[in-house]
């Protein structure tokens, strides 16, 4: 599989470098911004000897099975376009992406297979859908969403934290906007709201919790990330099953199908 990466000299962008290179994939490009000091440089990694780190205007139509982008919300619709430009697929898990951008990743994905995935963790994937049947069955309980990352992280709460709060209003029927509290701050809870609570810390790679709670007894969903190669793994495997989609708008989960695998639990049960 040739794979873009965009992005390619941040933490996340290195880390999917080397996960193509363990799993025998070709980067047909290490993609950077134009403004980066990066630009032209020689990868570091001996195993890619003779690579650069370019803009992507080299490529062409045909030369990128799919497209991995790491990069930053501001350059979305750059990278969008270059996508079209090439007829690539494309898995985004840029974070902190505004409504405006969501809307621009309709677009795109009218006319090309689109993944977005604020977290590429499969174990992430599989918890937002056990958040939605635990919304649905527990359906009086209060929802604290807890997430903690490392200390230069700039977005709260979390991409993963909202969509883990878009879980459980979706087991209730709702939607986060119609929900959801806010980060939680001083004052009495508000019956039925989503509240979340954000912790930025030293070197925290990525942690979160849901809090189910009634009187009496609650439930606590959590999932704990130590190594960022797991979002690189979760990439890469987007990226080979999002390849043989066709045009539309995916979701980690679709790549699972989780409902299919729900659907046989409960007709074995």
């Amino acid at each position: 599989m040739k794979v873009a990466v965009i992005g390619a000299s941040g933490r996340m962008g290195q880390a999917v470098l080397q996960e193509l290179i363990a799993q025998g994939h070709e980067c047909a490009a290490a993609v950077v911004s134009e403004q980066s000091s990066q630009l032209g440089q020689a990868l570091d990694d001996p195993r890619l000897a003779g690579r650069h780190y370019s803009s992507g205007r080299e490529l062409e139509p045909g030369s990128v099975d799919v497209m991995i982008d790491f990069s930053l919300p501001q350059a979305l619709s750059h990278n969008l376009a270059l996508a079209q430009h090439l007829g690539a697929p494309i898995v985004v898990c840029t974070t902190g992406l505004a409504d405006a951008d969501q809307d621009t990743l309709a677009q795109a994905s009218q006319s090309l297979p689109v993944l977005y995935a604020a977290n590429t963790s499969v174990g992430i994937a599989l918890m937002e859908q056990l958040v939605t049947l635990a919304s649905a069955g527990f359906a009086d309980a209060d929802i604290e969403i807890l997430e903690a990352h490392h200390a230069a992280k700039r977005d709260a709460p979390s991409g993963t934290a909202l969509v883990l709060g878009e879980a459980a209003a979706t087991g209730r029927g709702t939607t986060l906007a119609q929900s959801t509290a806010g980060i939680r701050g001083e004052g009495p809870r508000q019956a039925g709201s989503i509240g979340f609570a954000v912790l930025r810390a030293a070197d925290i790679v990525g942690e979160h919790s849901v809090y189910l709670a009634q009187t009496g007894e609650r439930i606590e969903l959590t999932h704990r990330i130590r190594d960022r190669q797991v979002f690189a793994r979760g990439a890469v495997q987007a990226a080979q099953w999002l390849a043989g989609q066709p045009a539309g708008r995916y979701k980690m989960r679709d790549m699972l199908d989780t409902k299919a695998l729900l659907q046989r639990l409960l007709h074995e049960i």
